[in-house]
């Protein structure tokens, strides 16, 4: 794995099923520039996406089909779960204020 990557299994119907976490250089741009605490915490919710990319909690964006959010204190992980290809691929990480703009 890559830097920015992560893989971690889980078990469904006896076969260890793994999805591999990759993010995006935006996003990766973004978690680096987040206070050291907080990049701790956004950087295990992200991780605990390959073990389950659907937690309890998380919210599938109006308008946005393909993507979801999860928390992690102030800030919002936004990603996208390609299940036949066993990937989330975070897309964006953002102070819960800036999380849901779009770039025009």
């Amino acid at each position: 794995m890559g830097r920015g990557q992560s893989c971690i299994g889980r078990r469904a119907e006896g076969i260890l099923m793994a999805y591999e976490v990759a993010i995006a250089p935006g996003a990766l741009r973004q978690l680096h520039k987040l206070p050291r605490p907080a990049q701790m915490r956004v950087r295990a919710a992200i991780d605990a996406l390959a073990e389950q990319p659907r937690p309890s909690g998380v919210v599938k964006l109006e308008g946005r089909p393909t993507l979801y959010r999860v928390r992690s204190g102030d800030y919002r992980v936004i990603y996208e779960v390609q299940d036949a290809a066993l990937l989330v691929l975070v897309v964006k990480v953002a102070d819960r204020k800036a999380a849901y703009k779009r770039k025009r």
